[in-house]
């Protein structure tokens, strides 16, 4: 069970008990609960200011990170609310800009609590009604809202037209297969088109839905949800496009912006930036002007997204990269921003596979450490081959691997990263 933190407010520690008792999803994925909730609740998904909506495997905190600073850029309020929490769980709600104080959000959870009596309602589903409660609430400009899982069946799906200004799918991968990939009759069987399926779920009649898919299946699949919807599909390498050399580059029909050095790091974030820009340029919703776009793009700050983390507590002095990324798609674009040999510890969930994160970093690896994620079923050391080698904790890890002048990379679970922000005294605020 995930870790929900802890408290010094007696009344906020109540309510993170009762969300440590509930599953993290529901094991039959629906609409009806969440729907029920927010009807006891005087439907506030239906008051929110614009909302920009983001699904997808890789990628989609970051284009919701993005997103925030784009929009904050041009002087608008927004509220966001993205998962999982890295160290504590009021990260999942930021209002009018700042992440809800404990008071509030222990009333809010109660109340959310009260209406959901007997609907046998999931973690997630609690926290999006609290979220959607408060963004009603107070006043703001604009949301953003990133999907947990999936999107045709996820909590944030309630969201109407009425109230969206655009929808994303960031990168698609392999993810949360006994979800996603469970045998249902009527939809696609191919697992990257069944994928699709499911992120394209939150494409709604004459909202503007754009995605980085470039390849069959995925593209193909999403053409015909749009179509299915009757959104209003702005496809990639046609209506808008990027390019990837220097810092990066974006062009549509209302012109063309050079991309500033971003603040995430990684050439994979030159995508997420991408899919940023053409969400914001192809809605009419709220107006960001080109500087505005470009300010926030320089200024987005996501944590623990090859985040290279202070002298600290945990990590001392030495180079420490902190990721958590945990899929085959994650590995790729992690090897890829991380130059040369490293150290790599990692604590991996033991629904994840080992294997194919690691592999695309092939024969860079020159420690290889594996620590327990807390609160979770994580992988053993074994799971990850010979030379792989067991610690007790981050601490641990860090003391004994070799002090010279290859990185660390610490990955393999948003979780373990949350603990290391922690550690080392960099709580994301």
């Amino acid at each position: 069970m995930r870790d929900m933190g802890s408290s010094d407010d007696p009344r906020v520690q109540a309510q993170l008990d009762r969300l440590s008792g509930l599953s993290i999803q529901r094991d039959v994925l629906g609409l009806d609960a969440i729907e029920t909730l927010l009807s006891r609740l005087g439907d506030p998904h239906k008051r929110l200011p614009p909302v920009f909506h983001v699904a997808g495997t890789n990628g989609k905190g970051s284009t919701c990170a993005f997103l925030r600073a784009m929009l904050e850029a041009q002087g608008y309020s927004v509220h966001v609310t993205t998962s999982p929490h890295l160290v504590r769980y009021n990260e999942r709600f930021r209002v009018a800009g700042k992440l809800i104080e404990d008071a509030r959000l222990a009333e809010l959870l109660e109340e959310v609590f009260d209406a959901a009596e007997g609907l046998g309602c999931s973690f997630f589903e609690i926290t999006i009604a609290a979220a959607f409660v408060e963004f009603a609430r107070v006043p703001a400009d604009a949301c953003v809202v990133e999907v947990g899982l999936g999107g045709r069946l996820d909590a944030t799906n309630v969201l109407e037209p009425d109230v969206l200004a655009a929808c994303g799918i960031a990168a698609l991968g392999i993810d949360h297969e006994k979800f996603l990939l469970a045998p249902e009759e009527g939809v696609p069987a191919e697992p990257m088109a069944r994928i699709a399926f499911e992120k394209a779920g939150i494409a709604k009649k004459n909202v503007p839905l754009l995605s980085v898919s470039e390849l069959s299946p995925e593209r193909k699949q999403i053409q015909v949800s749009s179509a299915t919807a009757g959104s209003l599909l702005f496809r990639i390498n046609r209506d808008w496009h990027y390019s990837e050399i220097e810092s990066g580059s974006y062009r549509d029909d209302q012109g063309t912006l050079t991309f500033p050095p971003l603040g995430l790091l990684g050439m994979h974030q030159i995508r997420n930036a991408a899919l940023a820009v053409a969400m914001v340029r192809h809605q009419k919703r709220v107006s960001v002007s080109p500087e505005a776009i470009i300010s926030g793009l320089k200024v987005a700050c996501w944590p623990a997204r090859l985040q290279r983390l202070a002298n600290g507590p945990l990590v001392g002095t030495r180079e420490v990269i902190l990721d958590g990324g945990h899929n085959a798609n994650a590995g790729a674009a992690i090897s890829k921003a991380v130059d040369g040999p490293l150290h790599l510890v990692l604590g991996m969930l033991d629904n994840k596979d080992p294997g194919s994160f690691i592999g695309p970093f092939g024969d860079r690896i020159r420690t290889l450490t594996v620590v327990p994620v807390p609160n979770h079923d994580a992988h053993p050391a074994s799971a990850f081959g010979p030379d792989a080698k067991p610690a007790a904790n981050l601490e641990d890890a860090l003391l004994d691997i070799p002090y010279d002048d290859y990185p660390v990379l610490i990955a393999g679970s948003l979780y373990l990263a949350g603990e290391a922000l922690k550690l080392n005294d960099e709580i994301p605020d």
